[in-house]
C-alpha cells in the first residue's frame, strides 16, 4: 500500500502565495507521476498539475504562469508553489501519486486533502 501525507494549505489573501508538499510512502516499486488536483464545491475535481518521471509537465490553464510544480525523486515527494493567488484558487487540493507497487501492476494513490482559502 502507498499512503500520501500532505501539508502546507491554509487562508491567503488574494495576490498572496502558498506551498503545498506531499510526500509518498509504503510499498512503491517505481512512481509513474506525481501531481496535484483541485475540487471546489458543488464542482468536479481537476488536474491543477501533474510532473511524469521523465519531467514532463502539464498545467491546467488557468494556473499557468502562477503555479510551479516540482518533485525530488529521491524523497518521492511533490510540491506544488502557488503564487498570485485568486479567490477562484479556492478548494481542496489533493496530492496524487500514479505508482508501480509491483513489476507489473499500478494504481492511483489519493492524499488526505489541503483546504486552501484565498479570501481578504
Amino acid at each position: 500500500q502507498v499512503q500520501l501525507v500532505e501539508s502546507g494549505g491554509g487562508l491567503v489573501q488574494p495576490g498572496g502565495s502558498l506551498k503545498l508538499s506531499c510526500a509518498a510512502s509504503g510499498s512503491i516499486f517505481r512512481i509513474i507521476a506525481m501531481g496535484w488536483y483541485r475540487q471546489a464545491p458543488g464542482k468536479q475535481r481537476e488536474l491543477v498539475a501533474t510532473q511524469n518521471s521523465g519531467g514532463g509537465i502539464d498545467y491546467a490553464d488557468s494556473v499557468k504562469g502562477r503555479f510551479t510544480i516540482s518533485r525530488n525523486n529521491a524523497a518521492n515527494t511533490v510540491y506544488l508553489q502557488m503564487n498570485s493567488l485568486k479567490p477562484e484558487d479556492t478548494a481542496v487540493y489533493y496530492c496524487n501519486a500514479r505508482a508501480y507497487y509491483s513489476v507489473h501492476a499500478w494504481d492511483d494513490y489519493w492524499g488526505q486533502g489541503s483546504q486552501v482559502t484565498v479570501s481578504s
